[in-house]
């Protein structure tokens, strides 16, 4: 059997929301394998809690800025050992150089990003330099970069969490106040997809999976699982989909609706986020 840790069980209770033995169970069951722990308590219609900006899982700093005509944007994830050291005004400096350098010499992807020089040494370099002077383990965990007709980025307050979204249109009424809302929207609501078109279809597949074993576990006739599987697909949609989920600041519209009462022809064409601990 596999030997699961009272750290495991417990990262998996305060990630899903669910009792301890269960977590235990669902831990074995896996083996150990802890998105699949999470897909069993899920089918067996345990409580999993939504994720949360502020969730305290890994330590670090996550960072998002656009170039300076808003065409492209970058989000980077520096982790670090603890939470302390992520606060320290100079691991936050250095974070902050790490992505002025992505912004300026656009490499394709993370491993691109680490070889890519900053101050006469690649970043990768400067980060075992870091490490050096604070005695933490850091690591260069994220980097996502977009382009656009206009971008936007956004870093919550605690540089937990940050957003890029990329537009189809620029010259619009209001375009600076709406972009900042989306990206918000992003950072708070993690969506999978702009809409329901967009995800992918194994993620598609397991929601099914899941709704068919959760109304199976309730009793429902086995003729009936399709259709109610469908309905909790299409709830899915609703809440994990960034056009059709409720819009943060009035949840009396969704966020196409309000797209559409800026421009009617204005919809996000890209985007990215990065948090600690997801």
């Amino acid at each position: 059997m596999t030997k699961i840790s009272a750290a495991e069980v417990n990262k998996l209770r305060q990630s899903t929301g669910a009792g301890i033995m269960d977590c235990k169970k669902a831990l074995i069951d896996s083996q150990g394998d802890f998105e699949k722990a999470v897909d069993i308590l899920r089918k067996k219609g345990q409580k999993v809690a939504s994720k949360r900006v502020d969730r305290d899982t890994n330590e670090g700093v996550v960072l998002a800025k656009t170039n300076e005509d808003a065409t492209a944007a970058a989000v980077v994830m520096l982790n670090s050992e603890t939470d302390f050291l992520a606060k320290n005004q100079e691991v936050i400096t250095f974070t902050q150089n790490i992505l002025n350098t992505a912004i300026e010499k656009e490499p394709a992807n993370l491993e691109e990003l680490k070889k890519t020089n900053m101050n006469g040494r690649t970043i990768e370099e400067n980060i075992t330099d870091m490490i050096g002077k604070t005695g933490e383990k850091l690591n260069l965990s994220g980097y996502e970069t977009i382009k656009g007709t206009k971008t936007f980025a956004y870093t919550h307050s605690n540089n937990r969490v940050a957003s890029i979204a990329a537009f189809n249109k620029k010259d619009v009424d209001r375009i600076d106040e709406t972009g900042k809302d989306i990206v918000m929207q992003i950072a708070a609501m993690s969506p999978v997809s702009i809409d329901k078109d967009d995800v992918p279809q194994d993620i598609v597949n397991k929601e099914l999976e899941i709704g068919k074993e959760q109304a199976r576990s309730e009793g429902k006739p086995e003729e009936l699982l399709e259709k109610i599987a469908m309905g909790k697909l299409n709830k899915f949609y609703k809440e994990s989909t960034l056009l059709n989920q409720d819009f943060i600041k009035d949840t009396k519209k969704s966020v196409r609706k309000m797209l559409a009462e800026t421009d009617k022809e204005l919809t996000v064409t890209e985007f990215k986020r990065l948090a600690l601990g997801q």
